[in-house]
């Protein structure tokens, strides 16, 4: 997962590390403006432990150089991108991002600079005496809210594929409103504290020398610095649109032709991928990987202008061959059309919105556990189907306990069986999960079965196959009635594992995929080679009478198989 998050160009990388910087900087020193709720003395308390950091040469340096990379970059983005339209969240955090040295450059300048140049104690309470009740102080209000709004929104839309964050965003959405609001009071409480100090003479002229107050001459001097910081950033930001538009303009001349079977014809630039073009003019086009792909979703028919485009990677070429297309079939998020084109669009968007962004699918790494109930039709044959029913009730209360309180969920029941995934925050913490769910599911089977003796019921027998890999996870059915479960190849080979059980008489098979992602040395393991129906290549398992001798295992010992 880590390096997924930083994955990309190093334009990328150096955004999210600068932003990481500046958010990390505006929640301490947020933080440290509500202290002004409490007390005067904490407040400056906390001040002077930052100032340790940032005003020393190596933390200006950092920070500043992360605030000039950061600004620059967004101009960056701004004159480089081949379009505007972005989805709501991406244009409110690349709108915040422009506005905010609007009204951060004053800040600096009467606050770092005015420091540097002039000698003046820009302690906290500086701010508040110098803008209360004032334009500036309602300004300085908003640029608040705008830092904290666009790191808040970066830095979920970063981090929203990371289990432990969608765990914890509940909580976090809490601490979002909770800290700008309690900034907001401190600035209020100290802003009045303020007041009330220069509205006496005596005590507003030893304020004024605390603070090495600016004279009139000085103030002129920071305005006006103010000022041109001002007019350069505009400068910057009026040359990154003309280099935008002017894009624009010249990729409109030398643009391609597209014609949508069953839809519009469209004018777009070169370079862009299909999918893009088609988003960027709003026609409607299936993508449910994002444009990644990772999916087939987006797939069109090349009607005319396919001897055109570019040969299809390997990639590509293999997810075509996955479904069975024709030749002239293309993933519209791989191809750039150079030519004119008329391609028709194999999956049309019904127009439909309500389905949760879940049912698009999640891609993830995960152990899954398939387990069934031996002679489950001869046992029950000639019940009653309530007593079927109570049989199979009793079943699943003693073996899905260690499977929940391992972290693992039951994705579905299969009559006397189930499928079961532990979905943790990455694949090894997965296959452990899996491993001690078996091991305790095997006991609490055991227990079950001397309750049966005691009835004088027959005991119930089991196999259960363990394995890992890529799934998908998402919503599967109709709008509306369609629960969340997971689908891959992964699911078909632990079914099969689950029924080799059975040939083998065994109780339970763990791959050696589940073995390896979970730390466990296999060297010692004695692993058999299996080949399973309508699973392309063999797999190593770990074939075990009981899973109760997983205890060992996890423990650091040799199994009994």
């Amino acid at each position: 997962m880590a390096s997924t998050l930083w994955r990309g160009t190093w334009i990328t990388r150096a955004r999210i590390a600068s932003g990481l910087i500046l958010f990390t900087f505006a929640f301490f020193h947020f933080i440290n403006i509500g202290l002004g709720l409490i007390s005067p003395g904490a407040m400056d308390t906390m001040e002077d432990l930052r100032k340790t950091i940032t005003r020393t040469t190596l933390g200006g340096v950092i920070l500043h150089g992360a605030l000039l990379t950061h600004a620059l970059l967004a101009l960056w983005s701004l004159a480089s991108r081949r379009t505007l339209r972005m989805p709501l969240w991406n244009a409110l955090q690349f709108a915040f991002g422009l506005l905010i040295p609007v009204f951060l450059i004053a800040h600096v300048v009467h606050t770092r600079l005015a420091y540097e140049l002039y000698g003046v104690n820009d302690q906290m309470g500086y701010i508040p005496a110098l803008i209360w009740n004032t334009p500036d102080g309602w300004l300085q209000a908003l640029l608040l809210l705008l830092v904290w709004t666009h790191g808040c929104i970066g830095l979920h839309f970063w981090l929203r594929l990371a289990p432990w964050w969608r765990r914890l965003t509940p909580y976090l959405i809490v601490v979002a409103a909770l800290v700008p609001a309690f900034a907001l009071a401190g600035f209020l409480t100290e802003g009045r504290r303020m007041r009330a100090v220069f509205a006496e003479p005596a005590t507003r002229a030893a304020a004024m020398a605390e603070f090495n107050w600016p004279d009139a001459a000085t103030f002129g001097e920071l305005i006006g610095i103010s000022r041109a910081g001002f007019w350069i950033f505009v400068a910057l930001l009026a040359l990154a649109a003309i280099v935008h538009f002017g894009r624009r303009i010249v990729r409109r001349r030398r643009s391609v032709r597209v014609r949508y079977v069953d839809g519009p014809e469209v004018s777009s630039p070169r370079g862009l991928t299909l999918l893009e073009m088609s988003r960027l003019h709003g026609v409607p086009h299936t993508a449910l990987c994002g444009g990644r792909g990772r999916c087939t979703t987006c797939r069109v028919v090349i009607e005319d202008g396919a001897a055109h485009l570019h040969p299809p990677e390997p990639a590509e070429l293999n997810s075509l061959r996955a479904v069975n297309a024709a030749p002239n079939t293309r993933l519209a998020c791989q191809i750039r059309p150079i030519d004119p084109a008329t391609v028709f669009r194999v999956f049309l968007p019904d127009g439909r919105r309500g389905r949760a962004h879940a049912s698009h699918g999640q891609e993830r790494r995960l152990a899954i556990l398939f387990l069934d109930m031996r002679g489950f039709t001869a046992r029950t044959a000639g019940q009653l189907p309530y007593d079927v029913v109570f049989l199979l009730n009793r079943f699943f209360d003693a073996i899905v306990p260690p499977i929940l309180a391992e972290g693992g969920s039951v994705d579905k029941y299969l009559g006397d069986g189930l499928l079961a995934v532990f979905e943790t925050a990455d694949e090894g913490s997965s296959a452990r999960a899996a491993l001690r769910a078996a091991e305790r599911l095997s006991a609490a089977l055991s227990a079950f079965n001397a309750r049966l003796s005691v009835e004088g019921v027959a005991p119930i027998r089991i196999g259960a196959g363990l394995h890992l890999g890529g799934l998908v996870l998402g919503e599967i059915g109709a709008a509306g009635n369609a629960p969340r479960t997971i689908i891959g190849d992964t699911v078909n080979a632990a079914s099969r594992l689950e029924g080799k059980t059975k040939e083998l008489g065994v109780e339970l098979l763990v791959s050696r995929a589940v073995l390896d992602s979970a730390g466990i040395d296999t060297g010692a393991l004695e692993l058999q080679t299996l080949e399973l129906r309508g699973v392309a290549a063999p797999l190593s398992a770990l074939a075990m009478s009981s899973g109760q001798d997983l205890k060992s295992l996890l423990a650091g010992g040799a199994p009994t198989t």
